[in-house]
């Protein structure tokens, strides 16, 4: 995935606007938005920031890998493994109700 589509589902998946990053990061809307689009180059130190607001790896944010942390052996996140810990409490009729919703989530969202 290119880095651009990345920084916009994640601004996106945080219900954020280009000028809030863009506040963030110390510039302007319309220059953040070439970012997201691919035609200016995100400089690395913009980059370290972005995976600071998000908190996830650098790694993640330029499309070298699908885990959002770093550092963890087995390949799983913080947040993977809070899900995990709960889905297990569930009875199987819940489990089965969670995988079809994840499910749906993730076919409207290969759709985009």
């Amino acid at each position: 995935m290119p880095l651009y589509q990345r920084i916009r589902d994640l601004r996106e998946d945080a219900d954020k606007t280009q000028t809030e990053l863009a506040e963030y990061l110390g510039t302007t809307a319309q220059y953040y938005g070439k970012y997201e689009k691919g035609e200016r180059e995100l400089p690395f130190s913009r980059a370290i920031q972005l995976a600071d607001y998000y908190g996830i790896s650098l790694d993640y944010l330029a499309g070298r890998t699908d885990l959002r942390q770093s550092g963890s052996e087995d390949g799983i996140c913080a947040d993977e493994r809070r899900l995990l810990r709960q889905y297990r409490t569930l009875t199987e009729r819940n489990k089965g109700k969670a995988d079809l919703f994840i499910d749906q989530l993730s076919d409207s969202q290969s759709e985009r």
